[in-house]
């Protein structure tokens, strides 16, 4: 799913507190956690709390014993196999970036720098001090860049290095390359030196304003752009750790270790789970519809992404043929126990009669299947109807662009059946029982669906209903959206669990299955 109206920006601002970032007036980000959420981050038990490690996790979206940066010097990382987020969307997807920190292990070769390897362009600008006032000023430059860039994509880069020369050290890199930029990290870092020199008291306090109302600043410059109305645009704010009341920080203390996150954007809504460092790099890849790739074993998970395809199962999930089923079941083996009963939900007839085989005087499951399936058929034909939202989910979906398939433990009458209350144009593609080598549970039907609709599976959500289906899905490596009908199913990793459909809008879309 490639949408080139996506675009993200993440904002860095070192070493800010949570529980003073939540007393103090800070509007901007209020705004966008208002939209979104503001949730804490801790900082892991592994990870010094420390600005080299902390930031490489959140641009990586790999930890420490992955990216190899365990302190402020960088020398022995492992950046060149674990880039950050701008490298890997410029060098692997061609798609344009930018960076601009004051930091200088962040972008210049200094220190086993730098963490950005090789962003589309970057703005590189230092302090003339370590001092607050020196970093201030920093912070103001980094903001006027990145001010003009994200205001205009051709912004004219002249001009940037023009007004970047009054700070001293600056490195402009890949000025030609700044338009349509779809992925931006913009570093501030002043609050964290002035508690380094002040503590955590009312300059402290002033300078996280300060950092808020450059916050503001640019998201006022993203909302100026002549295509913001047809962008979607995602935010996100971070810090690294936080401080002691002295100002330092690198030990275990819960003021070092807790961080925060502010989102806002596209399917983003409350916080659903306890979040990592290293879901922002997730995140920034999932807003822009870039599904990783498997062997960049990433850390991170995306807290809101929307499914590159949905592949949705028939009976009992979109429509209720589930107690027909098991009607026509009972019907047909009246010995039958509860156990048994529920044990061929999602299965097909012929499967269900090679199980029920023993509870019948037959020596031969061929004509037990031929009895369901007729049974099952006629009842689906005359009393079929959808099940209490799904017609909507099936609306957001072609709404949202979202390609659809069917897949079902029934046979294909039985499908063809349901198509003509469900609308068969709905679906992109529809796998009915036997069309593959095996059916549910095994991966199969999901497999054969991701691949006609072109799609990764693990990039797609399922939405079943029966502990067999979801078997077959997550086999698939599939996200499941898991709605029990008869048989209980619950929670897992990549498995969100819901009492029905209806209701579900796109931020619970979005996030089913993280």
């Amino acid at each position: 799913m490639h949408d080139a109206a996506h675009r993200v920006l993440v904002v860095g601002i070192d070493g800010v507190r949570l529980d003073t970032l939540n007393r103090l007036p800070t509007p901007h980000l209020d705004a966008l956690a208002a939209e979104g959420f503001l949730a804490p981050i801790e900082v892991d038990a592994d990870t010094p709390t420390m600005s080299g490690p902390c930031w490489a996790t959140v641009v990586t979206g790999v930890t420490v014993a992955k990216h190899g940066v365990w302190s402020n010097d960088f020398t022995g990382n492992r950046l060149d196999v674990f880039p950050d987020f701008a490298t890997r969307l410029a060098v692997q997807d061609g798609r344009r970036t930018f960076v601009a920190a004051g930091w200088q292990p962040l972008l210049q070769a200094h220190h086993g720098g730098p963490l950005y390897r090789a962003p589309s362009r970057s703005a590189y600008i230092s302090p003339t001090a370590d001092t607050p006032e020196a970093w201030e000023h920093c912070d103001e430059q980094i903001t006027e860049t990145a001010v003009r860039v994200l205001a205009d994509a051709d912004a004219d880069a002249d001009a940037d290095a023009g007004a970047e020369a009054e700070a001293g050290a600056v490195a402009v890199a890949g000025a030609e390359v700044a338009d349509d930029v779809v992925a931006s990290f913009v570093y501030l870092g002043a609050p964290d030196e002035t508690a380094h020199f002040l503590g955590c008291g009312e300059a402290y306090e002033a300078s996280i304003r300060r950092a808020d109302a450059r916050l503001g600043r640019l998201l006022a410059a993203v909302r100026s752009r002549p295509s913001y109305a047809d962008e979607q645009w995602t935010f996100l704010v971070v810090t690294d750790h936080g401080h002691v009341d002295a100002g330092g920080h690198g030990g275990r203390t819960s003021e070092e270790r807790t961080a925060w996150l502010v989102a806002a954007g596209p399917g983003i809504g409350p916080a659903p789970r306890p979040l990592r460092h290293a879901d922002v790099a997730a995140q920034v890849f999932a807003a822009l519809g870039r599904h990783p790739d498997r062997h960049w074993t990433l850390d991170g998970r995306p807290f809101a992404a929307a499914p590159h395809a949905v592949i949705l199962d028939m009976d009992g999930t979109l429509v209720d043929t589930e107690s027909l089923w098991l009607r026509t079941v009972r019907e047909a083996v009246p010995r039958i126990g509860t156990d048994d009963l529920f044990d061929v939900l999602g299965r097909s007839a012929a499967e269900a009669a090679a199980r029920l085989l023993p509870l019948t005087c037959g020596d031969d499951p061929q004509p037990l299947a031929a009895d369901l399936e007729d049974r099952f058929l006629t009842a689906v034909r005359r009393e079929a109807a959808p099940l209490p939202g799904a017609l909507a989910l099936l609306d957001l979906l072609q709404e949202s662009g979202i390609p659809t398939a069917l897949v079902s433990a029934s046979s294909r009458p039985v499908m063809d059946a349901v198509l003509k209350t469900l609308g068969a144009d709905r679906f992109g593609t529809t796998v009915a029982e036997g069309e593959t080598p095996r059916g549910k549970p095994a991966a199969d039907p999901y497999l054969a669906a991701a691949r006609a609709l072109w799609v990764d599976p693990a990039a797609c959500l399922a939405v079943e209903d029966s502990p067999t289906g979801v078997a077959a899905a997550e086999a698939a490596g599939c996200r499941v959206l898991a709605v029990p009908s008869y048989a209980p199913i619950g929670a897992g990793p990549r498995r969100t669990v819901r009492r029905g459909l209806e209701g579900i809008g796109r931020e619970e879309l979005w996030a089913a299955g993280l």
